[in-house]
């Protein structure tokens, strides 16, 4: 289930400030000294200030209405940058692309969007077709936590938490964001529940909005499986993205791949 994605406006209030992988996926970038190609570029979070930084991206993304609030963000941007930048539809496991790229991003963990194995396989084969010789791959996702897992392992939907709140500068309406997930550990999947309210200034209840999403997580070493699989060489596996080095206390597994 995708239609978190089809909410820009709910998107970018939750998520649309996020910085934290920002300076690593620009160095990345604009070390490649080539064409870049980011996957789920979203509304532009990441492929904006890459493209500032004087690279030259393509954005892909499943999701029409986060590339049409993409294209509206590029479209205000100076001539110089806008040209640096192509946006296209598609979906990361079977896009065609007929360009060859010096470096595929995978940013915010969206790889996990691919649900299943021979999905993850046929994503990862194309990602290879569309590099390069000497390619890199870089993305990120979150190492799993058995005892999260564990104690989140039943529906909790009646009883959502409270994630983030915020005001709209337009309205000063409240809006908050609360969720609650389940974890079918049989199948490695995340089913994440969503709800957005909107209250005036009084308190009273004005909008209401539901949204789900799904993530299949994937452990360290069935990874590297999967990226050998499919061509792939690991050159770096980090804890965070200040590149240190991936170990028992690090709760992100950030990749670096290159193509065999």
């Amino acid at each position: 289930m995708y239609d978190y994605y089809s909410s820009p406006d709910l998107y970018e209030a939750t998520s649309g400030k996020y910085a934290d992988d920002l300076a690593y996926y620009t160095d990345l970038a604009v070390n490649a000294d080539g064409l870049v190609l980011e996957l789920a570029c979203g509304t532009g979070r990441v492929l904006i200030p890459i493209a500032e930084s004087g690279v030259q991206i393509w954005g892909l993304d499943a999701s029409d209405t986060m590339l049409a609030r993409a294209s509206s963000k590029v479209d205000q941007l100076p001539t110089e940058v806008r040209q640096r930048i192509t946006l296209q539809q598609g979906n990361m496991v079977d896009f065609k692309i007929d360009q060859r790229f010096k470096l595929i991003m995978i940013p915010f963990r969206s790889f996990l969007h691919v649900m299943t194995v021979k999905e993850q396989l046929e994503a990862l084969v194309n990602f290879h077709t569309h590099l390069e010789e000497s390619g890199l791959l870089a993305l990120n996702f979150f190492q799993p936590s058995l005892s999260l897992i564990s104690s989140q392992s039943r529906p909790t939907k009646e009883n959502p938490k409270l994630i983030h709140q915020w005001t709209d500068p337009i309205t000063n309406h409240q809006w908050s964001s609360k969720s609650a997930v389940k974890h079918l550990i049989s199948e490695q999947v995340i089913e994440e529940y969503r709800v957005f309210e909107e209250v005036d200034e009084q308190g009273k209840l004005l909008n209401k909005i539901e949204r789900n999403m799904t993530l299949r997580w994937i452990y360290r070493f069935e990874f590297e499986h999967l990226l050998a699989r499919a061509g792939f060489a690991v050159v770096s596996l980090y804890g965070d993205f200040e590149r240190t080095p991936f170990g028992p206390d690090s709760n992100e597994l950030v990749w670096i791949a290159r193509k065999m």
